[in-house]
């Protein structure tokens, strides 16, 4: 089921709330939840100080990079907090009620650069904890499917520029999420993922798993 149809794909969306009320979870989304002059501001210093690393991950029997750049912030391992995400992070907080204390940054360059079929790790002890997702740049398709019950229809909900997603801590356990490829001549996008660990140490980009 593809979410918002008035919507073109590629538009920055509306001002407004959606709780998806899925069952076994929480999902919520906040669309313009950043005004387009702070959003474009975000986008702009995000893409072009962040030390962006393209990581690399076995597939089978190859070592591939990664379609999409990345960097950490918090935590021992983590890069130091910037003014610039300590002021969209105390944001999120605000909304949500929920204090964070890492936070990973995706850089999707083009309409290639894709993240597959996957749940997010649990922490260290095994907890899993709320998500929460922010968007600057390029509207992509951020997709949802239950992994066990097929009665619950996929979600397709575009995340357009200055949206927040709260994934709930259960999330993980019982749904997969995915931003596919696009054939599409679109522009770049941030994806910034809010995350609560239980540990001073972060284990390297061991967050999620892609089957």
């Amino acid at each position: 089921m593809t979410l918002f149809e008035d919507i073109d794909l590629f538009d920055e969306g509306q001002k407004r709330f959606t709780d998806f009320q899925l069952p076994d979870t929480e999902l919520k989304l906040w669309e313009r939840f950043f005004e387009k002059k702070a959003s474009d501001e975000y986008f702009s210093v995000l893409r072009e100080t962040t030390p962006w690393q393209q990581r690399t991950r076995k597939m089978y029997d190859k070592t591939l990079p990664d379609p999409r750049l990345t960097a950490f912030y918090g935590g021992q391992n983590g890069y130091t907090w910037t003014p610039v995400l300590l002021d969209i992070k105390a944001a999120v907080e605000t909304a949500c009620g929920i204090t964070f204390n890492r936070v990973l940054l995706n850089y999707y360059r083009d309409g290639q650069d894709s993240v597959s079929w996957h749940s997010d790790h649990p922490s260290s002890s095994g907890k899993h904890y709320a998500i929460a997702s922010v968007t600057f740049g390029e509207t992509r398709l951020f997709k949802v499917r239950h992994k066990e019950r097929k009665d619950i229809a996929p979600l397709d909900i575009p995340l357009t520029h200055g949206s927040f997603l709260l994934m709930g801590p259960t999330m993980q356990e019982h749904y997969e999420h995915h931003v596919p490829k696009t054939s599409r001549n679109i522009g770049a996008r941030i994806n910034l993922t809010f995350r609560v660990s239980d540990t001073e140490v972060n284990t390297s980009y061991g967050l999620f798993r892609e089957d």
